[in-house]
């Protein structure tokens, strides 16, 4: 772990978010890592279920930040950068080319999903916020039969550890926090985002509520929100949804 930052190893637990989030509502400060094994009802954006295969990496990091929710927000963007990167640097350097960024932190790989964040809010003050930042990645295996196809390193050839794939997450982790600076290097932040997202003009079909909407990636606006471009002029700012890459 980099310096100042503690790890708590389970075998098993139910999701390691929910373990952060109880250890949070207990007094525990962090930052804190949170790393098992197994969960049992792991969770992704909006509830669904996470499957939890043994093999892979599951961890939550616990942290305290100096601003107010609404900047902690960017912690998303920074989750997707962190992720990006802990897998363009497990992965072999000839893969790293088809590693893409989905709005807001899904990680692909040649167009399957290999990784995805969870940020979630423990509670805060106007000038201090507790957020928990959970993590998965396929190593090992990946489920099949999902809306969104998935995919794991193993399928490429590549054997990572969960220990091996945590130190590089940490690692990485830490240095994006420190690059953000509490919202103050949200800048930064952006631009790296976009560098990872690839070129505008994708199509994609954004899905709020049930309602769906097709157009294409025109990137991110000042603050952080996806900007969908419609084939009728029209432009939309995505703070919140599901997005899905459409064929072109």
């Amino acid at each position: 772990m980099p310096s100042g930052y503690r790890l708590v190893k389970l075998e098993t637990v139910d999701s390691t978010n929910a373990e952060a989030r109880r250890r949070a509502m207990a007094g525990e400060p962090g930052p804190l890592w949170i790393w098992s094994a197994r969960q049992s009802q792991g969770r992704g954006r909006g509830g669904r279920e996470w499957t939890s295969l043994y093999g892979n990496l599951f961890a939550s990091l616990l942290i305290g930040v100096n601003c107010p929710l609404r900047v902690a927000g960017q912690l998303a963007l920074v989750a997707g950068i962190v992720t990006f990167d802990t897998i363009a640097k497990l992965i072999a350097y000839e893969g790293r080319s088809e590693v893409l960024l989905k709005w807001p932190n899904d990680v692909m790989l040649a167009g399957e999903k290999v990784a995805g964040m969870l940020l979630e809010s423990v509670g805060g003050t106007e000038n201090r916020s507790t957020v928990v930042i959970g993590t998965g990645i396929n190593l090992a295996s990946h489920p099949e039969n999902l809306p969104l196809p998935a995919v794991s390193l193993a399928a490429y050839g590549m054997t990572v550890t969960p220990a091996d794939a945590l130190e590089v997450l940490a690692a990485t982790t830490h240095e994006w926090l420190t690059r953000w600076g509490e919202g103050y290097g949200f800048p930064t932040i952006r631009r790296a985002w976009l560098d990872r997202a690839g070129p505008t003009g994708r199509p994609l079909r954004v899905k709020i509520s049930g309602e769906e909407t097709d157009g294409v990636y025109g990137g991110l606006d000042a603050d952080g929100a996806l900007r969908l471009l419609t084939p009728d002029g029209a432009e939309y700012r995505i703070a919140a949804g599901d997005v899905f890459f459409l064929s072109r």
